[in-house]
């Protein structure tokens, strides 16, 4: 039987059907009317959600949900939906305790079949949110390129009623490392503020240094010891324990670890243990958001830690500090992943329009002459005398010209760039600007991610491709020529913003903010019903 729920005319005659075999009372006809009521009430319910309604419609609506033999299916979606906060996802969405309500209640016909397309919709809801994630990147900040791996409602439906419910179900929630890592920190700190949280807040303004007493020293020592990076004392001053307390704060902080509580770390020590669990929250959807597949050699580049790292399994084979995108409308450096085929040696920069117009026409403009060490590149790819050009007539629209910097040391790109083809022409490179990563904060490009050791970098990617990676890109280098090295092994990369990170072994690291893209994903969670909890006992 095929109940087509967009002719309202037929569902209204197959339920004066249902009626009358009802009111005419025997046992197998009222079966039979119970099961044409069902259906009915299914196809109503479901009308309205196109995919709901073709998952009913191929299966003759039969339940998934509501029939005494899916007891075990019910039991484990509503244990499913009782742990949906500890994920930090919006619960109401999916409120565990009214889909009981609504199994319990369900007597008519019309209640079951309210009550399946019910949970049905939620589970296709949670089934997304856990697995892939509540928002959509983009839609909350246009930097955010990544596009989660979602599954097709209609395929997750029919694969979920094809499967072990216990199973199917516990295989939605992310595999990752991390992100078990960071569930168990958001627990921890749940049970944190469900205490009280860390206490006082340090007071006052200016440097505590090692050697100092008094009660700044005391607040210090008290949060700290409240966090964990102390044991319980009652030294009243600044002495070496409470120095190595405060430096191990500021390494799982990203601050430098000089063991003197300046005006950053104070700042970073007086954050409140909500601000904390937000951090994680934002950090277990953009989990998510990134699919189980990484690959198991890749690329990671964190735009808040500053650095670029080679992982394979969850292990650090490499890492150096990276410089990455200003905090401007034109320069953050975008979130997204791709894969790395080749390196060039001895790289032409070829400068972005933006730059070339917003940046160095003005400056031509004044001097035909100025930014001497770049080319001026006609449409025909020949170059062009400056002296014969006239850049006044010129403007960011109508300007005609490429700029590009020949291979040299003094190059924007170093002596080496690392490619993975996108249209957001992101790349990781050298630069001859080594003195910005002495900085504790590193955002100052364009855009690009720069290395601040880009030739052991490249060493490490030929490792296993040649048998002496050093002598090899040395021998490339000293041709002084632009010269393309493919990888025979192709790796993903995958530039992310994490303001919470764990690690395998010891404490979670945390990050500043430094583009605010954090703060606009919590506050699109909480407008979408994720909410902080604090757990008592």
């Amino acid at each position: 039987m095929v109940i087509v729920a967009a002719r309202p005319v037929f569902v209204r005659v197959l339920a004066l059907l249902a009626f009358v075999l009802v009111s005419s009372g025997g046992l197998a006809v009222s079966a039979v009317a119970q099961s044409a009521g069902f259906k009915i009430a299914v196809a109503e319910s479901a009308a309205s959600d196109k995919d709901l309604a073709e998952f009913y419609r191929a299966r003759d609506y039969k339940p998934l949900w509501t029939s005494s033999a899916d007891r075990a299916r019910r039991t484990a979606f509503l244990k499913a939906l009782s742990g949906a906060a500890d994920h930090g996802l919006p619960v109401k969405r999916y409120d565990g305790d009214q889909l009981a309500a609504l199994f319990r209640s369900a007597r008519t016909d019309q209640d079951r079949g309210r009550a399946e397309v019910e949970a049905s919709r939620m589970f296709v809801q949670y089934a997304q949110d856990i697995q892939t994630g509540v928002l959509t990147p983009s839609a909350v900040d246009d930097d955010i390129k990544r596009r989660p791996p979602r599954r097709d409602r209609l395929a997750q439906l029919v694969a979920f009623s094809k499967s072990s419910p216990r199973g199917y179900l516990r295989n939605l929630t992310p595999k990752s490392p991390e992100y078990n890592r960071l569930l168990a920190e958001k627990l921890r700190l749940e049970r944190v503020l469900g205490q009280g949280g860390w206490g006082a807040e340090v007071p006052g303004t200016g440097a505590l240094k090692p050697g100092e007493n008094g009660a700044r020293v005391v607040a210090l020592r008290d949060r700290l010891i409240a966090m964990g990076y102390l044991k319980r004392t009652a030294t009243q001053t600044y002495d070496a324990t409470l120095q190595k307390a405060v430096q191990a704060f500021q390494l799982d902080h990203g601050l430098f670890a000089d063991g003197v509580a300046g005006e950053v770390t104070l700042k970073e020590i007086n954050q409140p243990a909500s601000l904390r669990l937000q951090q994680v929250i934002v950090a277990m959807e953009r989990e998510r958001w990134m699919g189980d597949d990484r690959g198991g050699r890749h690329v990671l580049v964190n735009i808040t830690d500053y650095h670029a790292r080679i992982m394979e399994n969850d292990k650090v084979l490499f890492q150096t500090r990276s410089v990455v995108g200003q905090n401007s409308d034109d320069r953050r450096t975008p979130e997204f992943s791709d894969v790395m085929d080749h390196m060039i040696i001895n790289p032409t920069w070829n400068v972005p329009r933006s730059i070339a117009t917003k940046e160095y026409l003005p400056l031509l403009k004044k001097n035909p002459h100025a930014v001497n060490h770049l080319r001026l590149i006609n449409a025909s790819g020949q170059v062009v005398s400056r002296s014969a050009v006239d850049f006044s007539q010129f403007n960011e629209r109508n300007f005609p010209f490429n700029m590009k910097e020949p291979p040299s040391q003094g190059n924007a790109l170093g002596l080496v760039k690392f490619m993975f083809p996108n249209p957001y022409n992101i790349y990781l490179h050298d630069t001859p600007q080594k003195s910005l990563f002495a900085r504790e904060a590193r955002a100052f490009s364009h855009g690009c991610i720069r290395l601040n050791d880009p030739f052991d970098f490249a060493y490490a990617l030929l490792d296993g491709q040649v048998a002496d990676p050093e002598a090899f890109f040395h021998e490339k280098l000293e041709t002084r020529r632009e010269t393309q090295v493919n990888l025979a092994r192709p790796l993903p990369v995958h530039i992310i913003y994490r303001t919470a990170q764990t690690q395998p072994k010891g404490r979670v690291q945390f990050r500043r903010d430094v583009y605010g893209r954090d703060a606009r994903i919590f506050a699109a969670l909480n407008q979408a019903g994720v909410a902080l909890r604090a757990v008592r006992g």
